[in-house]
């Protein structure tokens, strides 16, 4: 490629890079940092061989020269009850695509870069993985590498699970959405996954994206040793700062779901005469719209958009309900100088009230929702602005840039390939 960036002359190169995931469209945040991982791998000359789930229709990837290695499978949610049970715990046909793969381009030079499995893949594909461990990276985008249900939460109870993965407590308690039936097939997955992925095989990196995630991974027996803090790229909604004191409206960014606490914010804007727009689409979309017709709905809409949708707002609200380890909408929004108010099971809750950028509140006390939604609304426009300043001037520390994203994949690659 004419457009190739240099790789430092003092850092080993790989001479491919395997990349894995479900999805092969950004479809969510794993897929678009995974795809972002391509495109920026190619631009730096990197061959990329990518094994997804799907059908693998990406015209995109393929104008850049990337060779898609499609299983041509569908999410476990959209396949027939059966399927979903046994080729969810262990595909095989999953494991036999990587190891074709890694038979194929295998070298002192390749890759191998996880980024995706539980949707699609299985923890099968692991097991075609464990003899190159020592050059395959994990990525831990969300924690199902460690826990069950994937977020280290009790549905059932609406609080954060502290619970050891797989022990007596966790087997013995219905945390699951759905049912104890589907907990336990999710058990049944877990235990699959601790036989094909050896926590303590010489893997090449766990990547977690917030050094708060750590202590959820070793807490399922990964060794301290093995993880890498990553942080994800941000870019900010705005190039100026939103004059967050000028401002009375909330925003919200993301799903239209209720387990994103959506409704929640819904019901306390209604509650204090607040002024809000929710940017997204979801399965609560027109129950809101029939319920709370005062709540303006802009639906989904590009990134390129959104600036201009969060530019009249006095601070943006995450109220997810389980335990975010990231929400590329905190730092894409305080980058901004758009303060935050968030639900305090966010990983970045802590940092964000560090950073003096934001507040955080208990997502399932109404009572304490109110109060910070009153206290942002009623806060003298000096303090707002002092607010907006410390997210602009500090909110850079939340993430990293694509750049510096970028280089520390292909550090951790290059140490991925220097001898043992």
């Amino acid at each position: 490629m004419n457009d190739a960036r240099p790789i430092r002359a003092d850092r080993p190169r790989p001479s491919r890079v395997v990349v894995i995931n479900d999805h092969s469209t950004a479809n969510g945040g794993t897929a678009a940092l995974c795809l972002l991982s391509i495109r920026q791998l190619r631009a730096r000359g990197i061959p990329v061989t990518f094994v997804c789930g799907d059908a693998g229709e990406n015209d995109d990837l393929r104008a850049l020269g990337v060779e898609i290695a499609p299983l041509g499978s569908a999410d476990l949610l959209q396949r027939p009850p059966w399927q979903t049970m046994a080729k969810g715990l262990h595909d095989p046909a999953a494991r036999d695509l990587v190891a074709r793969i890694r038979d194929r381009h295998d070298g002192p030079g390749t890759v191998y870069h996880v980024h995706g499995w539980a949707q699609i893949l299985s923890p099968a594909i692991f097991t075609a993985l464990r003899r190159v461990a020592r050059r395959t990276v994990l990525h831990a985008h969300d924690t199902f590498l460690a826990c069950p249900n994937g977020m280290y939460m009790d549905y059932r109870r609406n609080r954060v699970c502290h619970r050891v993965p797989l022990g007596v407590a966790c087997l013995a308690t219905n945390c699951d959405k759905r049912s104890y039936a589907q907990k336990l097939w999710r058990v049944a997955r877990h235990a699959t996954l601790f036989r094909c992925l050896d926590r303590r095989a010489p893997w090449a990196g766990l990547v977690v994206i917030n050094p708060d995630v750590a202590p959820k991974i070793t807490r399922a027996g990964y060794p301290e040793s093995l993880l890498r803090v990553i942080r994800n790229p941000a870019t900010p909604y705005t190039t100026r700062r939103i004059p967050a004191e000028r401002n009375r409206r909330l925003v919200y960014v993301g799903r239209l779901e209720r387990d994103k606490g959506v409704m929640d914010l819904v019901e306390s804007a209604a509650r204090t005469g607040t002024p809000l727009r929710l940017i997204g689409d979801g399965a609560l979309r027109d129950p809101i719209a029939r319920s709370h017709p005062q709540v303006e709905l802009a639906g989904w809409q590009p990134p390129n958009r959104i600036g201009a949708l969060v530019a009249d707002a006095r601070a943006l609200v995450m109220p997810s309900h389980h335990p975010e380890p990231f929400a590329l909408v905190i730092p894409e929004a305080v980058q901004s100088g758009l303060p935050v108010l968030v639900s305090d099971t966010a990983l970045l809750a802590p940092e964000i009230e560090r950073l003096g950028a934001g507040l955080s509140f208990d997502v399932f006390d109404p009572a304490s929702f109110d109060a910070a939604v009153t206290r942002l609304r009623d806060m003298p426009a000096a303090e707002i602005e002092t607010m907006s300043r410390n997210a602009r001037s500090h909110g850079a520390t939340l993430s990293s840039t694509t750049e510096s994203w970028t280089e520390q994949l292909l550090d951790l690659y290059a140490t991925a390939l220097a001898p043992a």
